[in-house]
């Protein structure tokens, strides 16, 4: 399934998001967690992939000194967010192609990437891995499988793709791109949804 689709499904569904509309600590205990890696001096840039709408992560990147950049393939979540919080450095792209113009202390991405197809996954991870700065921090959610696997879901009303390199390809491409493990939890168990947070070395 295109990325055109996921970005034309995301500009009908965007408003289920908004900040005065959606739980505002899901994935916050896994952001505060992975921030924590983060040297105490750690100033720099953070990078949201599919950032969406809604902000209930910023100030807690600001919090540890962190400009704060975003990017998401749907223009009606870039338009919220930039209404939502002006000071945000947004892009309306698809990761994929994109290219980032610098590297980042942190990287998170929430909920986003698995709507990338399978056979892109692997080159997204490591770009996005490489981006990196010396001990920077990535937080990802992906498919807690035990093999890779890709499906096409229309549960929020539109079809959306999910794919998951699994547990074990997860593992390979993090060491593959210099980076080490830090944290794997299934955070919403039993659902099959998985919290990683790795650190470049």
């Amino acid at each position: 399934m295109p990325l055109t689709t996921t970005a034309l499904a995301y500009d009908e569904l965007a408003e289920r998001w908004l900040d005065d509309r959606f739980d505002p600590l899901n994935g916050l205990t896994q952001h505060e967690r992975a921030l924590r890696f983060l040297p105490d001096d750690a100033e720099g840039w953070a990078l949201n992939v599919g950032c969406g709408c809604n902000t209930r992560f910023n100030s807690l990147m600001r919090t540890h000194g962190l400009q704060i950049e975003g990017i998401d393939v749907s223009a009606r979540m870039i338009e919220l967010a930039r209404a939502a919080d002006p000071a945000l450095s947004l892009h309306h792209a698809d990761v994929c192609s994109w290219q980032p113009p610098r590297t980042y202390r942190f990287i998170a991405a929430w909920d986003s990437i698995w709507h990338v197809a399978l056979k892109d996954q692997r080159a997204l991870m490591l770009k996005l891995m490489h981006a990196l700065d010396a001990g920077g921090v990535f937080l990802f959610t992906a498919g807690g499988l035990d093999a890779e696997g890709e499906h096409v879901d229309a549960y929020m009303g539109p079809e959306l793709n999910y794919s998951t390199l699994g547990i074990p390809g997860l593992l390979k491409v993090i060491a593959e791109a210099g980076c080490v493990c830090k944290h794997l939890e299934f955070d919403q168990y039993p659902q099959k949804h998985l919290a990683v947070i790795v650190q470049r070395v």
